[in-house]
This record gives C-alpha cells, sequence and structure tokens, in this order.
C-alpha cells in the first residue's frame, strides 16, 4: 500500500515539475495497480500520456473525465478533441469540443473549442449544425481572431447546405450580406419554396417563387422557378398563367431537375389546350409525346397517345381516331376500357349494331371497370332511340342493381320508367317513376319522373293519385309555384353577388325546407359561408346537400365538406367520412384520386395505420397516382408493417418514399428506417441511417432530433458511454422541442448512472 502511494507522490511531484516522461511510469502504474483513483490523478495520467505522443492512451483517460463542470474537466475535454483530431477521429473529437465548449471555466478555452466544434461539424457534413454553430459564435465574439475563417466556413456551409429554410432565415438576418451570398440567395429561395409545395404549403412558396423571379441574380435557377410558377398555376386550373410560365421554361432550354424535364411540361400544355377545348393545338402538343408507342409504353406517353385520339375525334377526323383506338386495344393498355367505349361511340355514328356489340364486349372484357355503367346507359340509349324498347330494359336494370357509383341510377329508373310506358305496361312504368321520387327527390330526374306519372294518372282518371304523389314528392301543386318563385329571387341574388343573397336564402328554406330547390339552396347557403370562412356554418349545409346524395350538387358538397374538415377544422374523421363517401359517389377519375388522396391522408393523421393499408395499395396502383400519393401510400404501408413487427418489408416501403419525396415525408421516412434496423438490433445500420436524416433532411428539425436521440440509444447499445452522452447533450443544449429535449435528459441521465459502474473513476 505504502509503496503505491509513494508512486503516487513520485509521479505527482514530476508532474509539478512538468517532467511528464518521469512521471509517467509512476502515476501509470498507481492508476493501473488501484480500483478507483481521483479525477486528478487520472488527469495527470492521460496528460502525460499526451505530452509522450501516445494519443491512444490519452483518450482512454481523458475520456472518463466527460461530462463534469470544473476547469480540470474543461481541460482535459479539450484535449481530449486535440487528441482525437491528431490520430484522425474527427467524429469525436467533435463531440470532446462539444463538451469543452459546454464548460464556462475557461473562456478562451471554451472560444477555441465552439469554434472547432462548428468547424468539424461543417467538415462532417453536420451542415445544419455547423450553420447554427458558425452563426451563434459569430453573434458571440465578434472581435475573435476565428471571425474570418468563421465567416468563410459560413459561407461554405450556405453552398453546400439543402437547409433552405434556415439558410434563407440566415441571409435575410445579415446585414451586410457578401456578393457570394447574394449570389446564393434566390437559389436558396428557389429550394425552399420546393420544400413547401412538397408539403403543400402552396401560397406560402408562390410568394418565395415571386421573390426569386424578381432577384437580378436568379439566372441559375430562373428556368426552374418558371416551371413552378407554371406547375402551380396549372393545380390551381390557371390555364392561361400555366402557358405562360411552362412556355417560359421551355424556351430557356427545359433543364431537368426533379419533376421538371421537357416532357412533363409539354404533357402539361397539351392539358391546358385540351381544357380550353383548343384540340388542335392540345394534338400538337400531345402527338409528338405519343410517337413509336409499343406494348410497354411508359404511362405519360400512353395517355398523350389517347388524347391525341380523343383530338381526332373531337375534330371529327374518325378514321384517324379510330386507329389509334384500336391500337390502344392492340397493346392492351391500362386504358383499353376506354379506347373500346369511344372505338365504340364511333361505331355508333353510322351503325348502331356495332356499337352496341362493341359496348358489350367491353362491359364483358373489362367488369369492373368504371365506364361499365356508362356502357350499359349507351347501349340503353342506343335501343331506346331506335324505339326498341324491350332490348334496353335489361341494361336499365343492370345499372339500377350495381354497386358503387349512384350517379345514373335516378336516370336509368327514369328511362325504365319511360320504357315501360311505350310498351302499354303503365303499372310497371309507375312502380320504375315512383322509385325516382322515393329514393332521388332532390335528382333532376325526380321532375320529369312527377311529370309523367301526371300524364299516367290523367290517362286513367286517377288524379287524386297524382296529387298524392306530387305531396310526397314534397311538391304539393299548391305551393310548387310559389317555391319556383321564391327561389329564383334568392338565387338571382346569389348569381349577382349581393349581399342579402344569404338571407333571401335562408328564408326560402325556413317555408320550403323539403322544397323542389331545397338542395340547391342549402348549396348556395354554403358555399357563401366557405366563403366567408364560417366553417361550422358552411358544414351545417354541406352536410344536408350531402344526406341527399345523389343530387346534381352532391359530389361538389362532399368534396367541400371533406377538404372543410381535413384543411380548416383539423376534423380527420369526419374527413374520412365525407372521402370515403366521395370514392362511392364520384363517377370521375380525377375526383375519385383526390378522394382517395384525402382517405388516406384523413388516416395518416389518426394513425390509422392497418385501415389505410388497403386505399394505400390501391391508390398506388391508380393510372393517375402521383409521386406524393405514392409516397404518403407507402409511408402507410411502412407503418403498418412495422406494427406487425415486419420490419424488412417496413424498410422497403419507407425506401419507396425517400425514393420519391424530398420534404417532410422523406425526413419521416429516413427516421422509420433507422427506428426500424435498430428494432432488428442492426446497430451499424440504424447508425447510417439515422445520419442520412441529419445530413439529407436538414431542414426538418423534429425528425433530425429524433435521429440524433436515437444514434444516442445506438451508442448506448454498444456501451459507448462518451458518444451517448455527447450526443444526449448536444440535444438538450439545442433542441427547440421541449418534449424531445426532456426525452434526451432522461436517457442522458441513464447513460451517466450506467457508465458509473464499468468507470475506473471514484465518484465519491
Amino acid at each position: 500500500y505504502y509503496d503505491l502511494e509513494l508512486k503516487q507522490l513520485l509521479g505527482h511531484a514530476y508532474f509539478e515539475k512538468k517532467q511528464y516522461a518521469k512521471a509517467l511510469p509512476y502515476l501509470e502504474d498507481y492508476v493501473n495497480r488501484s480500483d478507483k483513483v481521483r479525477k486528478e490523478d487520472l488527469y495527470e495520467l492521460s496528460y502525460s500520456y499526451y505530452q509522450a505522443n501516445n494519443y491512444n492512451k490519452a483518450i482512454e483517460g481523458f475520456k472518463q473525465l466527460s461530462g463534469k463542470e470544473d476547469s480540470l474537466s474543461q481541460h482535459a475535454m479539450y484535449l481530449l478533441g486535440d487528441s482525437y483530431l491528431k490520430t484522425a477521429q474527427k467524429p469525436n473529437a467533435r463531440n470532446a469540443f462539444l463538451f469543452s465548449a459546454s464548460n464556462n471555466s475557461n473562456q478562451t478555452q471554451r472560444e477555441i473549442s465552439r469554434f472547432n466544434y462548428a468547424k468539424l461539424s461543417y467538415e462532417l457534413g453536420y451542415q445544419d449544425e455547423a450553420l447554427k454553430s458558425l452563426r451563434t459564435f459569430l453573434d458571440d465574439y465578434p472581435n475573435s481572431e476565428y471571425v474570418d475563417e468563421a465567416t468563410e466556413l459560413l459561407v461554405g456551409a450556405l453552398t453546400n447546405t439543402n437547409n433552405y429554410r434556415d439558410a434563407q432565415a440566415l441571409i435575410e438576418s445579415l446585414k451586410f450580406p457578401t456578393t457570394n451570398t447574394k449570389r446564393l440567395y434566390p437559389r436558396i429561395l428557389y429550394g425552399r419554396a420546393t420544400e413547401l409545395i412538397n408539403d403543400g404549403r402552396i401560397a406560402e412558396a408562390e410568394v418565395l417563387l415571386d421573390k426569386a423571379l424578381k432577384d437580378p441574380n436568379n439566372a441559375s435557377v430562373l428556368p426552374l422557378i418558371n416551371f413552378w410558377k407554371g406547375e402551380l398555376a396549372y393545380r390551381k386550373n390557371d390555364i392561361d398563367n400555366a402557358i405562360r410560365y411552362y412556355t417560359a421554361y421551355l424556351d430557356a432550354g427545359a433543364p431537368t431537375s426533379g419533376e421538371a424535364n421537357e416532357k412533363n411540361v409539354r404533357y402539361n400544355l397539351g392539358y391546358t389546350y385540351h381544357r380550353k377545348e383548343n384540340y388542335p393545338v392540345a394534338r400538337s402538343f400531345f402527338e409528338p409525346l405519343a410517337r413509336n408507342v409499343s406494348l410497354n409504353s411508359d404511362p405519360i406517353t400512353q395517355d398523350a397517345y389517347i388524347r391525341t385520339a380523343d383530338a381526332n375525334y373531337m375534330a371529327k377526323s374518325y378514321v384517324q381516331a379510330k386507329t389509334m383506338y384500336d391500337n390502344v386495344i392492340r397493346f392492351s393498355w391500362p386504358a383499353e376500357d376506354y379506347a373500346t367505349f369511344q372505338k365504340a361511340i364511333i361505331a355508333g355514328i353510322s351503325n348502331s349494331t356495332e356499337k352496341i356489340s362493341l359496348l358489350n364486349t367491353m362491359i364483358r372484357k373489362f367488369p369492373t371497370s368504371t365506364l361499365v355503367a356508362d356502357a350499359n346507359m349507351e347501349i340503353a340509349n342506343t335501343y331506346l332511340a331506335d324505339q326498341r324498347y324491350r332490348e334496353a330494359i335489361p341494361y336499365l336494370t343492370t345499372i339500377t342493381k350495381a354497386a358503387g357509383n349512384n350517379s345514373l341510377k335516378p336516370e336509368a329508373y327514369l328511362k325504365l320508367g319511360i320504357a315501360h310506358y311505350n310498351l302499354n305496361n303503365d303499372n310497371d312504368a309507375i312502380v320504375q317513376f315512383k322509385q325516382v321520387l322515393d329514393n332521388y327527390p332532390d335528382s333532376p330526374e325526380a321532375e320529369n319522373a312527377l311529370d309523367n306519372l301526371k300524364t299516367i294518372y290523367i290517362e286513367q282518371g286517377r288524379p287524386n293519385d297524382y296529387a298524392d304523389a306530387a305531396r310526397q314528392a314534397g311538391k304539393p301543386l299548391t305551393a310548387s309555384a310559389e317555391d319556383k318563385l321564391t327561389f329564383e329571387a334568392a338565387e338571382l341574388q346569389y348569381q349577382n353577388g349581393n349581399a342579402n343573397a344569404l338571407a333571401s336564402l335562408e328564408q326560402y328554406l325556413q317555408r320550403f325546407a323539403r322544397g323542389e330547390n331545397a338542395i340547391n339552396a342549402h348549396y348556395y347557403i354554403a358555399d357563401i359561408y366557405n366563403t366567408r370562412k364560417n366553417w361550422p356554418k358552411a358544414m351545417e349545409h354541406y352536410e344536408a346537400v350531402a344526406e341527399r346524395a345523389p343530387n346534381p350538387f352532391a359530389e361538389r358538397a362532399v368534396l367541400a365538406a371533406a377538404r372543410i374538415n381535413f384543411f380548416e377544422l383539423k376534423n380527420y374523421a369526419q374527413a374520412e367520412i365525407y372521402y370515403t363517401q366521395l370514392k362511392q359517389l364520384t363517377g370521375s377519375q380525377e375526383t375519385r384520386l383526390e378522394a382517395m388522396r384525402g382517405l388516406l391522408r384523413s388516416q395518416y393523421q389518426q394513425q390509422k395505420w392497418t385501415e389505410a393499408v388497403e386505399n394505400a395499395k390501391e391508390l398506388v396502383a391508380q393510372k393517375g397516382s402521383s409521386a406524393d400519393d405514392k409516397a404518403l401510400s407507402n409511408m402507410a404501408i411502412g407503418k403498418s408493417a412495422q406494427i406487425r413487427g415486419e420490419y424488412d418489408v417496413a424498410i422497403n416501403s419507407f425506401k419507396s418514399v425517400v425514393a420519391v419525396n424530398k420534404a417532410a415525408l422523406a425526413a419521416e421516412a429516413r427516421y422509420e428506417i433507422a427506428n426500424s434496423w435498430f428494432s432488428l438490433s442492426r446497430w451499424a445500420d440504424a447508425e447510417k441511417a439515422a445520419f442520412e436524416v441529419v445530413n439529407k433532411s436538414g431542414s426538418y428539425d423534429f425528425w433530425v432530433t429524433k435521429a440524433y436521440i436515437l444514434l444516442g440509444d445506438v451508442y448506448l447499445k454498444q456501451k459507448d458511454y462518451f458518444n451517448a452522452k455527447a450526443t444526449f447533450q448536444s440535444i438538450v443544449e439545442n433542441s427547440l422541442n421541449a418534449e424531445l429535449k426532456a426525452e434526451a435528459q432522461r436517457k442522458l441521465d441513464g447513460v451517466i448512472e450506467e457508465e458509473k459502474g464499468s468507470s475506473k473513476l471514484d465518484n465519491n
């Protein structure tokens, strides 16, 4: 024992005289043979190793002195950082300087450590941390000898980062931006705008694009700014501006970047002119995209080819149109059902028999097509036009018995009644007309059904039955004229935008709550409240329209109700109900896509992963599904797989998200990839994936911070207490999210406790 204490004293004496080589063997023997030692002894041994250029030994000792607040610990961390640098271990050096920078004992060392931490963050690709650290360093040490280098590094970080939000804020806070910074500004505005677009914050993105458009340094990104201006105008159906900006993009050479490419722009320009019903010009854009088609042509080429055929059809070039529809059928493209339908319509111009044959073929080959009901109605209409009423009845009956889309059912029942009437089956006709009145009283066909009932009942000498039918339909004869006049007056106020339109419409409903124009009135009132952003009142009337679907306003009302609940009221459960109804109600592929998107997003917000999977898979398979649709769908599929413990499936789904999304979903997906690897105990893969979040999703602080917490967990699993502490401490000191900061503090406390059991350091 005395021999050991004597060696401690001798080692300490030599250390005090700065004779580190002589101190080393005594201190080394003392520390190695002792169960626990004082932090001063461990520091002196580590410092002696450091002076002897034995940096690996120095590192082992200095590491155990982390996490204290005294000057000895600060100096130890500073030397630890230097030792790591001398052994080419920059990541660990960065963490050591973080500990030193967090200690206030020696202000000079703190300044140097903060600079080194910021510099290493930049060199190692922690661009978000580099930006923040360099900025605070320059704020706190405006007269430091490192100011010039720090400023230069800051410019470099801005050049390399994709953290456009912070980059924009930083540049806009500079009083005297450099020439290089000014050159970067429009690029950063453009980058931030694309992030906002991906996050669905379109109005904010437009503001930034307009600002970048006016910047004199925007030459490098001007074509892409024009692309997104055109794209956003196209999505809003602002056709003229879409054409203007898309054309500017093409005139600038159409550089490719992400979604911006010449093919997509020419394709969308085709649709802009198609929507303007300028079919010759639309064809001039579609046709070049649809040359050399084959069995395996991509979806855009296929659709451009079909739209070219449609343009020929609208120009009454039926031979050319039919040839193209035939090719679609020959290639068995997904739109083969549509091509067969269109081919049948062309055939019907001169040959109704061929038209009916082709439509029957379409129904047989594509029983689940959304066009089946339309095909049945076309066949029935053809028979009715030829006064072949008996042949029309089976097709109309099929429509009335079909599940799903109800929009054609009132028309089918009405025409069934007309067919039976013309076959002198008056009683059967009455049954069909009453079906319209009883089940679809607010449909456009209801009035015709009532008129037809009137004809039959008068012919049969049963005027009282007609009066009863009119009364049951909510249209008593004595009030109908008054109903009509009252509504027309209110409607005129609405159409002219008069301030008293709302009061007039509400007075109408008070008098005729179930009147023949009640649906119209409810919809108009809802529209007014919607414009005034009075969401609860708007919903009250949209609900009244939606509850009586189908009717002329049902689809629009359900869509508006879904949007209000989702975007304004954040009532995702109600939004889910309305999007589900919309999906069943609509006959439009475009609206059905929005319904599926809204349904998925509503379920996503409620974290109903299991329920979302079926709709997500269906949405991905749709012809018109976008990159955002695929991203969110795969996100839901991945979350569901995680719940089931199928982490390999989850990882593949999350990778699919990252492949098509560069914004918030990508950040979350990258984190969930890391989290899945962690759940599989694949520490190296989890660490690599977590760094992907940090380096590629820097604009999304929440997911970056979550990734850092996961990194700390990985280090802890590997018993790397030093890096675990450094990671959790960095979050505690820098995170603005109180919940994540508290989580990091709990984990930091846990690491410190676990480390005590394995350290040589005497903590008493």
